[in-house]
């Protein structure tokens, strides 16, 4: 017979975005009935102080002539296609 083995999972730490396995008790912290693994005890700190923070997803900005002129588009027209009539 052959023995399976599970390896742990890996996890984001959500502060500073290192990878971490599942196999750290310690460094985990439950918000929101999510749980979520760190990579040290000042990330579970940090963000154990402030969760909200951490937790945003902003989209990244855009760089350039072309990015400029498609985040003033979408400002003027609140993010919907223009329509010709």
């Amino acid at each position: 017979m052959k023995k399976t083995t599970t390896s742990p999972e890996i996890f984001i730490d959500p502060v500073c975005m290192m990878e971490v396995d599942s196999g750290q008790q310690d460094l985990m912290f439950t918000y929101q009935m999510r749980t979520y693994y760190f990579c040290a005890e000042g990330c579970r700190k940090a963000f154990k102080a402030n969760p909200e923070k951490y937790l945003k997803l902003t989209a990244p900005k855009r760089k350039g002539l072309w990015g400029r002129y498609l985040d003033r588009l979408n400002k003027a027209t609140g993010g919907k296609a223009p329509q010709c009539h």
